[in-house]
C-alpha cells in the first residue's frame, strides 16, 4: 500500500477487523478512516469494546474523566461511528458496524459534516473497485441481511404460513421508534456518474438504532403512517426491500434496486452463497404469455432469462436457485403467469442481533475476539445469554465455538454457571434460539 498510515489509524483498522464483519486493510480504507476519525479518535475508538459501554467505564479504558468522555462518545454519535440507547438508568453506547452502519450513516448526513463526494468515491473504491471487504462481509454466515417478499404478491394459500418476521409491513407496525433517510447505495452511485432514477430518501432504521439517527440529526423520525407510504411508494417502483437479518427488533429495511444496492450487486456477484432469498420463489406457468420480457428486465438479479420455445417463442426461464423470491417479476407480468411459491423449507433467521453476532464471529473464527476483548465490560444477563447460546448450539459447532476461546475451560465455566443460576433461569425467561419454525415444512419448490 502506498499511502502513509499513522499507527493509530492502523490500530483502528485493526479493532475493525476483529469484528465479524471485518475490514481489510487497503490504502482506500485509511482514508476513509481519517475522514470519519480524527487521529485522537482513533486511537480512543480503537480501545472500545464489541459490545456496549457507558460513560464511566470508557472513562476507565480510557483513563480520562467522565466529562472527557462523555464528549468524545457524544461526538462519535454526532458523526454515526457510534450508536446510542438508554437502559432506563443510563446511557450506553457501541461502535455502529462499517456496512449498515457507519458507512451508511456518514452518507446519511446532509449537514455538511462530511465531504459526501469524496467519502462517496472512496466507498466505491473500496466496496466495488475492490473485493475483499464485499466478499467478507456480504459473504459471512448469517449474512448481515435478508430480502422481503412484495406481500400483495403472495398467495392467499400462503397466507396462514408466512411468519410475522417475513413481513415489512409488521416491522413498521411493531417499532418503537422509525426514520427515514437518503440511500447510501444510490447517493453513493450518484457521485461516481452511476446513481439511477430511483428516490433516494427511502432508507428506513427502526428501534433503537432510529432513536440514535433522529437523536444525532442523521435521519428525520417519520410516523408509522409516513413509514407505509415509503413502503409502499418502493414498492410500486419495483424495489427490493432488503432489511436486517434477525426475527426481533429489526434494524433497518433498505429499499434497493439492483443496478445501486450493495448486496444486490455483491449477491450477483457473490450468488447464491450469499443467503439473502425469502422463503419464496418465483415460478412461470405459460398460461397466456406474451413474451413481453418484462419480468427478465425488472429482475433485480437476473435470475430470468428470455430463452425459445419449441415453437420458437421466447419465454421466461427461471433459476429458482438464483431466484431472491422479491416478487418484482410478478408485481410486473402483465399476464399474471408468474407467482410467488412457499418453498419448501422456511430459511434460518437469527432470532436477535446477539445471536447473528455470535453465530457470525464463531463461523468467521472470531469469537474468541469477542469474549476476551471486553469480558470485564459484560452483564450477567449478556454472559447468560453468550453461554446459553454456546450451549444450544449442535455439537459440532460448540467444539468449533470452543477451539476458537482456546478454552479446556468453556464447558467448566458453562455448567458452574448454569449450576449457580438455576433459580435465575427459572425466575427469568431464559433465551430460545431452538428456532421451531425450522421444523415447519411449508409449500413445494418445483
Amino acid at each position: 500500500m502506498g499511502h502513509q498510515t499513522s499507527k493509530n489509524y492502523l490500530k483502528l483498522q485493526n479493532r475493525l477487523n476483529k469484528s465479524p464483519q471485518g475490514a481489510p486493510p487497503s490504502d482506500s480504507l485509511f482514508q476513509i478512516l481519517e475522514i470519519l476519525f480524527s487521529e485522537k479518535e482513533a486511537d480512543l475508538a480503537s480501545k472500545l469494546p464489541m459490545k456496549l459501554i457507558t460513560v464511566k467505564k470508557a472513562a476507565k479504558r480510557w483513563k480520562k474523566t467522565e466529562e472527557e468522555s462523555r464528549e468524545i462518545l457524544e461526538g462519535l454519535a454526532d458523526k454515526g461511528i457510534l450508536l446510542d440507547m438508554h437502559n432506563g438508568k443510563e446511557k450506553n453506547y457501541v461502535m455502529a458496524p462499517t456496512m449498515a452502519g457507519f458507512f451508511e450513516f456518514s452518507i446519511m448526513r446532509a449537514d455538511g459534516k462530511f465531504d459526501r463526494e469524496l467519502l462517496s468515491k472512496l466507498y466505491y473504491e473500496y466496496i466495488n473497485g475492490e473485493d475483499a471487504f464485499v466478499k467478507q462481509v456480504l459473504g459471512q454466515m448469517p449474512t448481515i441481511a435478508r430480502g422481503f417478499v412484495h406481500e400483495d404478491t403472495i398467495q392467499e394459500k400462503d397466507y396462514s404460513e408466512v411468519l410475522d418476521y417475513e413481513r415489512a409491513s409488521k416491522v413498521i407496525d411493531t417499532a418503537s421508534c422509525i426514520t427515514v433517510g437518503t440511500c447510501y447505495c444510490r447517493h453513493k452511485m450518484e457521485h461516481v456518474g452511476k446513481a439511477c432514477d430511483q428516490p433516494q430518501e427511502v432508507c428506513l432504521t427502526f428501534n433503537n438504532a432510529a432513536r440514535s439517527l433522529s437523536s444525532h440529526g442523521i435521519a428525520k423520525k417519520i410516523t408509522k403512517k409516513e413509514a407505509h407510504k415509503v413502503l409502499d411508494d418502493c414498492i410500486k417502483n419495483g424495489l427490493v426491500q432488503i432489511g436486517d437479518n434477525v426475527q426481533d427488533n429489526v434494524g433497518f429495511i433498505c429499499n434497493c434496486c439492483g443496478c445501486c444496492c450493495e448486496a444486490l450487486l455483491a449477491y450477483k456477484e457473490l450468488g447464491t452463497s450469499m443467503k439473502v432469498h425469502t422463503n419464496f420463489f418465483a415460478d412461470f406457468q405459460d398460461k397466456s404469455c406474451t413474451s413481453c420480457g418484462l419480468c427478465s428486465l425488472k429482475c433485480p438479479v437476473d435470475a430470468i432469462v428470455m430463452k425459445e420455445d419449441k415453437d420458437k417463442k421466447k419465454k421466461p426461464v427461471i433459476d429458482k436457485e438464483r431466484c431472491i423470491g422479491c416478487g418484482v417479476c410478478s408485481r410486473y407480468c402483465p399476464t399474471k403467469d408468474i407467482s410467488m411459491e412457499r418453498r419448501d423449507e422456511v430459511g434460518f433467521v437469527p432470532k436477535d442481533s446477539f445471536e447473528r453476532f455470535v453465530m457470525a464471529a464463531i463461523n468467521e473464527g472470531k469469537l474468541q475476539n469477542l469474549i476476551f476483548d471486553n469480558f470485564g465490560l459484560w452483564t450477567n444477563d449478556q454472559l447468560n445469554r453468550l453461554l446459553a447460546y454456546i450451549l444450544s448450539l449442535k455439537p459440532v459447532k460448540r467444539k468449533l465455538a470452543s477451539q476458537q476461546l482456546q478454552s479446556k475451560y468453556i464447558d467448566k465455566i458453562a455448567r458452574t454457571y448454569y449450576a449457580l443460576n438455576k433459580k435465575l433461569f427459572k425466575e427469568k425467561k431464559k433465551p430460545d434460539y431452538s428456532h421451531p419454525e425450522l421444523k415447519v415444512k411449508t409449500g413445494k419448490d418445483k
